[in-house]
């Protein structure tokens, strides 16, 4: 492995993803201004890395790629037509610190397939250590038992993703943060408020009559953590879920009357829980109503819910790629968490922080 020194890295940020699939993409990075200084940023071209990408979002791995000067390494990830993923890695990486990139997202069981095949076939091509970056990781709404007989989905997963043979898992906002715990190997759970942040505070809407609402009372820590960086108030939806993917508002605690509030969730599915809580702020007397949400899973007629909802905007990152639907949603933001990743990325392959990113 090539010598790495930590004394001359100044980790910048840098240009949002424009991959053109998105109605408007911002291009701040939401890195603290420290991060974002490039003349000491060393170059990974000559370093023993490569990245992989699978196919789950392929824009987003080429977004990392770019953003570290690194070409994507080669692999073949394709279907027999019996429909089992097939791999092949198509150059050497014995001895390599290897990084893929693939997202649980889309077919969610075909993704995690897909991930699993290529990380043990680059553990045979004896990889010196590899890392799964999984910036949307599924099942992670399984990980507890809610009645008897019920798996715990998010461990299972967990479990085989380390088997297969991957030595770290980088991820972003897990549904719970406790899924970390589930891994025997390290993991980075990256967060992705700084980026909303950033982008809520350039957008001009932070002012003394801003609330951050938390659309549940699991969300409370991630909506408190905007709260104290944009400096505004905090508000609780609290609420009960006969069905998946159903919600029952029970009680808004906060002062809420004649304010323009912030709804920030980790994942937003089929649209209907956030739509009911924004409906039922409105009711009690929110001026505006905008919402943030990291991934963006967009189910079932989650665009048109969306659509003809009184939300002024809604951000997301690209996680998850948009569904062609929601590529026409003229309410809708996206912001790249490719820079985030990327610096993650330098980071742990020169052996420094990941938490000073945060800072």
């Amino acid at each position: 492995m090539n010598d790495r020194s930590s004394s001359s890295l100044s980790t910048p940020g840098a240009r949002a993803s424009s991959r053109g699939n998105s109605p408007t993409t911002a291009s701040k990075s939401g890195l603290p201004a420290l991060l974002m200084e490039e003349a000491a940023r060393p170059s990974l071209m000559d370093e023993n890395l490569v990245l992989f990408k699978g196919t789950a979002n392929p824009g987003l791995a080429e977004a990392v790629a770019r953003h570290l000067g690194l070409p994507l390494g080669q692999a073949m990830v394709t279907r027999f037509s019996n429909g089992e993923t097939r791999v092949k890695i198509e150059e050497n990486v014995r001895g390599a610190e290897v990084f893929v990139i693939q997202p649980t997202c889309g077919n969610v069981n075909d993704s995690i397939m897909e991930l699993l095949i290529m990380v043990d076939a680059l553990s045979r091509a004896s990889a010196r250590s590899i890392c799964a970056v999984i910036p949307y990781y599924g099942y992670a709404k399984q990980e507890k038992k809610t009645s008897g007989r019920e798996p715990i989905s998010a461990k299972l997963v967990a479990n085989l993703i380390t088997t297969a043979g991957a030595d770290r898992v980088i991820t972003i906002d897990l549904h719970a943060a406790a899924i970390q715990g589930f891994f025997d190997i390290p993991v980075d759970n990256l967060v992705a408020l700084p980026l909303l942040a950033n982008y809520f505070q350039a957008r001009g809407i932070v002012n003394s009559d801003l609330v951050v609402v938390s659309p549940d009372a699991g969300g409370v820590a991630r909506a408190r953590g905007l709260a104290e960086r944009l400096g505004a108030r905090l508000a609780i939806i609290f609420k009960r879920r006969p069905e998946p993917d159903q919600a029952d508002v029970i009680e808004v605690v906060g002062e809420i009357e004649g304010r323009t509030a912030l709804v920030v969730d980790d994942m937003i599915s089929t649209g209907g829980t956030l739509v009911r809580g924004v409906e039922t702020l409105i009711e009690r007397g929110v001026k505006k109503v905008y919402a943030a949400a990291t991934h963006a899973i967009l189910a079932g007629n989650a665009t048109r819910i969306i659509e003809n909802s009184p939300i002024e905007e809604l951000v997301i990152t690209d996680t998850v790629p948009l569904p062609e639907e929601a590529r026409r949603l003229k309410k809708l933001t996206v912001l790249s968490v490719a820079p985030l990743l990327g610096e993650t990325i330098r980071r742990n392959y020169f052996n420094l922080s990941v938490s000073k990113l945060f800072d």
